[in-house]
């Protein structure tokens, strides 16, 4: 064989070996042994949400005042709008996005993205389906968890009650960030 066609299959073979690396890590599947919230209204979810604490991850490393707007658009799918206070940088950072549902519409599992073709899960697993005023929200695996609310401060019997539930599905609560949410939006 020459040099030209073995560094070709190489190329071709490390290509795919990427590409399944990276498909596999932008998973929309619920973390195994969660459950997902029933009975789920996007309609109701639409709105401006506050991020009250999340587990560190890069893409939000640093910001504070974080908030999520959702807006039902006319195919179904959902526009995304994060937005958050870079403190070291002294100014606003925002992130569109599009999620869309992976099953039933009543089902809280959609997967969302904000880098073109890939897509990573947004697994609803508490949800107040009273007043749709708290959210507890899992990625595509327990690295990934976020407690929303819709007023800056949750109450906290809502809080603990939502920190065990995670704590109690694996989550790594100890690495819990409480997020500042004392800058006011412009």
């Amino acid at each position: 064989m020459n040099t030209i066609f073995k560094a070709s299959i190489f190329g071709r073979l490390l290509t795919a070996v990427l590409l399944a690396g990276t498909l596999a890590a932008c998973s929309s599947s619920p973390p195994d042994g969660l459950t997902v919230v029933d009975g789920f209204d996007i309609n109701r979810y639409t709105g401006r949400w506050y991020e009250i604490a999340r587990l560190d991850h890069r893409f939000e490393r640093g910001l504070s005042n974080v908030t999520a707007e959702y807006e039902l658009r006319d195919d179904n799918s959902v526009s995304v709008l994060n937005r958050g206070y870079n403190d070291e940088e002294q100014q606003w950072e925002e992130a569109d996005g599009r999620a869309k549902f992976v099953g039933d519409p009543d089902q809280g599992s959609l997967k969302v993205s904000f880098f073109g073709p890939f897509y990573g899960g947004y697994h609803i697993i508490a949800l107040d389906k009273t007043d749709y005023q708290w959210a507890m929200i899992s990625g595509p695996s327990r690295d990934y968890l976020w407690i929303l609310a819709r007023e800056p401060v949750l109450d906290d019997a809502v809080y603990q009650s939502l920190t065990d539930q995670a704590r109690s599905s694996g989550f790594a609560m100890d690495e819990l960030i409480v997020v500042d949410q004392q800058r006011h939006l412009p």
